[in-house]
């Protein structure tokens, strides 16, 4: 009895011991899974381009790789703006001289672009002009095969400053409209402000004639030579004689007697225009008594300067006709 007791007792104590260790501790539940990032709130980077071009046209662009120009200015200005072309027509050649590369296609003239092979090229982009009625009818074939059109018009500083803010946006080079636009922009504001004379000073007058090989014609400022010197402060006499520019009368010229005439040579036939004018006006013999001719200031103006858009060289067309203008004045 004694005996069994004790085994009793024993195996209670046993039992409390082992009910009073020290137990393991139990097992962390599983981590959730991460929650995927939230792409939602975060602000996607788009390389697409949204502008007004010079005809009014809303156009989206998202960094075109085949662009082809209708103008030899205009595929200059998409160079000087970092981009590509995969096609142009040959006055970017002929007239621009550009370094274009065997790459690079000739889609024919700017008066007369082949479509058919301007679509051949696959373009992701067209830039036309504004004033070619040429270019906004084949502006119609382009779109309906998918193709946008970029209409451009520039006749004035300003406007190729438009441009290129348009160009270098598409391009996402903003270095380069400061490099090629603001810049250039700049330079030619300097002159003006060195020139232009003040309000109580008198202001020098011209005739701006532009030439071709069948006959001349007046000029005002829808004219880039005409616009410049507007800014440098000249009085166009076409201002008070419109006429002039249906009818380059030698009686309203010898009237007016402007201090200065400018000529500019429309298209490649440079002598040819220059015959056409001697044979023409300036075979009368009035012509000889104008104050210009007499003292030496008629002014044949440089093509690269003065008929094709001078675009990064604006600065350069305003300082020579600065010099011209006002020799007296020096502009370093």
């Amino acid at each position: 009895m004694p005996h069994r007791l004790s085994a009793a007792l024993l195996a209670v104590a046993f039992c409390i011991l082992a009910a009073c260790a020290p137990q393991g501790e139990p097992a962390s539940p599983p981590a959730p899974p991460p929650e995927p990032p939230n792409t939602a709130s975060v602000p996607q980077e788009t390389t697409a381009y949204t502008f007004t071009d010079a005809l009014g046209n809303q156009v989206t662009v998202d960094r075109p790789q085949r662009v082809v120009s209708f103008y030899g200015s205009f595929a200059e200005m998409w160079l000087l703006a970092g981009g590509e072309l995969a096609g142009t027509t040959d006055d970017a050649v002929t007239e621009r001289k550009l370094p274009l590369g065997e790459e690079v296609s000739i889609v024919g003239k700017a008066q007369s672009p082949n479509l058919e092979l301007t679509l051949s090229l696959e373009p992701d982009l067209a830039l036309l002009s504004a004033d070619s009625d040429a270019h906004v009818k084949a502006a119609e074939t382009l779109r309906a095969a998918g193709i946008p059109c970029a209409f451009f018009q520039v006749n004035a500083l300003d406007e190729y400053v438009a441009a290129m803010e348009i160009c270098t946006g598409i391009t996402g080079r903003a270095d380069l409209f400061e490099e090629n636009a603001l810049s250039v922009q700049r330079q030619a504001q300097k002159i003006v402000e060195k020139v232009r004379p003040g309000s109580q000073q008198e202001a020098p007058t011209a005739l701006l004639i532009r030439a071709y090989s069948s006959g001349a014609r007046a000029r005002g400022t829808d004219n880039l030579a005409g616009d410049m010197l507007q800014d440098l402060g000249v009085r166009n006499i076409v201002e008070d004689h419109p006429s002039l520019l249906e009818d380059l009368s030698i009686e309203e010229i010898i009237l007016e007697d402007p201090d200065f005439i400018f000529v500019t040579i429309m298209g490649t036939g440079t002598q040819k225009a220059l015959d056409a004018l001697a044979q023409g006006i300036q075979a009368n013999p009035a012509w000889a008594s104008l104050s210009a001719v007499q003292n030496g200031r008629y002014v044949v103006l440089p093509q690269d300067l003065f008929h094709y858009k001078p675009n990064k060289r604006w600065g350069e067309s305003y300082g020579y006709l600065a010099n011209i203008l006002y020799p007296e004045v020096p502009l370093d």
